[in-house]
């Protein structure tokens, strides 16, 4: 029955085409000065137009399967695309697009002195012109012009943005990179630029990790809890909400969903997870490693230097202790095993730096690795 419903649209809207068409043609012969007897006589005109109309509607009617198969496609295409565009960006494209057909409106009547086909025609390309112009620009500029509004508002200048590029690719902060801390240094030196995006679901993350029952996993989450509020304060963040994206909300593992959030946004992944990256070379998304950018850099710990430790567990070789800084940097204590559970002081005899991660070697001070 629906099907059936759709064919009687389409043949009554070839139908109209073909009626169109024939106004049209007698429009271009009336302006070229062509003389059709059949377009402008009484006695043939309602046949040309009967025949116009027919022929159309039979066109479509036979038509109108293929332009179902190929419709469905089409906005299959277009829903694909659409789930990929940010929610920000639509909401900015849609109010252009209003802003347009208004600015259009107000110019069209311009076109009225100008005859009745010029004047339409030249208000249809108007409108299509404006809107396009309308969507182009609320997607591209529509953030400096905010920024430029509020700030006019204020009375002043349009503030600059710390370290950050008007149309610089956006950063995405997973959770390893806000536990481990030192993104909070590298963006205060100004080494990040564009906006730096937060994930919800990154957030969810941190306060799991932050309730966890470990001690060790609870500390870590505290401290990426403490970073991220100091880099809100310094430079402030886009806090992301993924509720709205099905695509995203569907996929349960954080990290696939953090790779498609940059495939949307266009954005780079900020990580110092090692495997995550490999996964998004595979996938086509671009990484900042910060543990690849600190093995061009002096470590944090160098031979030589003293520290205070707390072993917490057997190492892989006989007699090794195993502790872990904040950040959870893994420090490998020879000859600690004895020290497990207990605070000790350490010389740091190597650190090795890959991009996996850091690892710190030490020893025993002292007389403390006779201690039984």
């Amino acid at each position: 029955m629906i099907k059936k419903l759709i064919r009687l649209v389409a043949t009554i809207v070839g139908i109209l085409v073909g009626y169109g068409l024939f106004l049209i043609a007698s429009f271009v012969g009336e302006l070229t000065g062509f003389y059709y007897p059949a377009f402008f006589d009484p006695r043939y005109r309602v046949i040309v137009i009967a025949a116009f109309a027919i022929a159309f509607g039979f066109l479509f009617f036979i038509m109108t399967p293929i332009f179902g198969r190929h419709g469905a496609r089409v906005a299959k295409n277009i829903e694909s695309d659409l789930q990929t565009v940010p929610a920000n960006d639509l909401a900015a494209g849609t109010v252009g697009l209003v802003i347009g057909l208004i600015i259009a409106f107000l110019i069209s009547p311009v076109f009225s002195d100008m005859g009745q086909h010029i004047g339409v025609a030249l208000s249809i390309v108007t409108y299509i012109t404006m809107g396009f112009l309308g969507v182009v620009v609320a997607t591209k500029k529509g953030k400096d012009l905010i920024s430029a509004w509020l700030s006019a508002r204020r009375g002043g200048t349009a503030p600059k943005a710390r370290g950050k590029g008007a149309d610089a690719t956006p950063k995405i902060l997973d959770t390893s990179v806000i536990i481990d801390g030192r993104i909070a240094d590298i963006m205060k030196t100004g080494f990040i630029e564009g906006p730096v995006v937060i994930p919800e679901f990154v957030l969810v993350e941190l306060r799991h990790i932050a309730d966890s029952s470990d001690s060790l996993k609870r500390n870590r989450g505290r401290r990426g809890l403490d970073v991220l509020n100091r880099i809100q304060t310094e430079h402030g963040v886009d806090i992301y909400n993924t509720e709205a994206d099905k695509n995203l909300e569907e996929i349960p593992e954080v990290d696939v969903k953090l790779l498609k959030l940059a495939q949307v946004l266009h954005g780079k992944v900020v990580t110092n997870d090692f495997n995550l990256n490999k996964v998004a070379t595979i996938k086509g998304v671009e990484v900042l490693n910060i543990n690849e950018l600190a093995n061009t850099l002096k470590p944090v710990v160098l031979p030589g230097e003293d520290m205070n430790i707390f072993p917490v567990k057997e190492g892989k070789e006989n007699n090794q202790a195993v502790a872990y800084l904040d950040d959870g940097t893994m420090i490998v204590v020879e000859e600690g095993r004895k020290f497990i559970g207990k605070s000790v002081d350490v010389l740091v005899t190597s650190v090795l730096q890959t991009s996996a991660g850091r690892m710190i070697f030490a020893k025993p001070k002292g007389k403390q690795s006779n201690v039984s």
